[in-house]
């Protein structure tokens, strides 16, 4: 991708990976840690291409259900995200660069 100068890379990362709850300190550390380095990937990558950390929402997962109990299914199922989250991601540009988004 670098040698075409062509390309979107997309890392997921949560919405606690730009805030913190108590209880899952080590969840939202990873998810800061993707946070930055997708943003300074993407300061490092030439014209043409994007690095994207992408929030994906809240969505009914076993982890979610895990961490939030029975209220866990009051959120989106993963079958109805991936109608949104699928075309959300193929739209995405170069110009996009380094912009924390989230699919809602």
């Amino acid at each position: 991708m670098v040698k075409k100068k062509r390309g979107i890379i997309v890392n997921f990362s949560s919405g606690w990976g730009r805030s913190t709850s108590a209880q899952v300190a080590p969840y939202c550390a990873s998810k800061w840690a993707i946070e930055g380095l997708t943003r300074s990937l993407a300061q490092e990558l030439p014209i043409g291409m994007a690095a994207i950390p992408l929030n994906p929402g809240i969505i009914h997962t076993d982890m979610l259900s895990i961490s939030f109990g029975e209220e866990a299914a009051n959120y989106t199922p993963v079958s109805d995200w991936v109608l949104k989250a699928v075309p959300f991601i193929l739209n995405l540009k170069p110009k996009d660069n380094g912009i924390p988004l989230t699919i809602s």
